[in-house]
């Protein structure tokens, strides 16, 4: 009987030869893609403590995208977006986006943080190129708490403007109280936090649109609103945002009437 060993041996020398000049598969060819951050991923919330509602508020900017994607920390997915169209071929770049704030009676504020956990926020895309955009947002239940002892000219204004409202004349200095602690009453609460800046709104309620609207240092807790903007009779509101370190804040709100 013959031997096929001398023969097994041809082939498999063969096989190695064809091994060592084989070209790469396929999938050693196709790097992965860059990993690239946003420019900005922040997701926040805002509380209006004089009509007494929550909502969740998102700021995303970066490199042209087609596809966008937020993910809770439990990997549920809160938004996705995918570009069609023209506008696929166009990409976007900044997102800005405020939730729905229904009232507590609608829907209370330990449901609202349930619905939105604290922690890590995954915010991912695809740029135009193919390559990945990807951070993450904190997001925490740290409210800061309402400012305290609106006034105008040193008159303090009522909780809200369904109630009596004070005549007070030009020229208007807006004060408030400054606030270190969070909310006493939701998320977490009573706890030290850090300011980051007030921003004051004011507004004309009739008439003619009035707005005027600064942002303040958190050192900062009066200014004067410039002269001649408002007339004899006019009901103003103002509105004062203080804003905590993680992006949240909380807003009060108040009329008067200009003497």
């Amino acid at each position: 009987m013959k031997s096929h060993v001398p023969g097994l041996i041809v082939l498999s020398a063969a096989l190695a030869a064809l091994v060592l000049v084989a070209p790469p598969s396929r999938a050693g060819e196709e790097e992965e893609g860059e990993v690239i951050e946003f420019d900005e991923a922040n997701v926040f919330f805002e509380l209006n403590d004089t009509d007494g509602d929550l909502g969740i508020h998102a700021l995303i900017d970066g490199e042209p995208w087609k596809t966008l994607e937020i993910e809770t920390p439990n990997g549920q997915t809160n938004l996705l977006i995918h570009v069609r169209g023209r506008l696929r071929a166009q990409g976007l770049t900044e997102l800005f986006f405020e939730s729905a704030e229904p009232t507590f009676d609608e829907l209370p504020p330990n449901r609202f943080f349930r619905r939105f956990p604290e922690g890590e926020y995954e915010i991912s895309g695809v740029t135009l190129e193919g390559d990945e955009l990807e951070s993450t947002a904190t997001v925490t239940h740290l409210i800061p708490a309402p400012v305290g002892d609106l006034a105008v000219n040193g008159t303090l204004l009522p909780d809200s403007c369904d109630e009596e409202l004070p005549l007070i004349g030009e020229p208007f200095t807006i004060s408030w109280d400054a606030v270190d602690e969070s909310h006493p009453d939701l998320g977490r609460t009573g706890e030290p936090i850090e300011v980051v800046r007030y921003e004051v709104v004011v507004e004309r309620e009739e008439g003619e649109p009035l707005s005027f609207a600064i942002v303040l240092p958190p050192d900062v807790t009066e200014v004067d609103l410039p002269g001649g903007l408002t007339s004899e009779g006019e009901e103003i509101k103002v509105e004062v945002l203080v804003r905590e370190e993680s992006g949240n804040q909380t807003a009060v709100e108040s009329c008067f009437e200009v003497d």
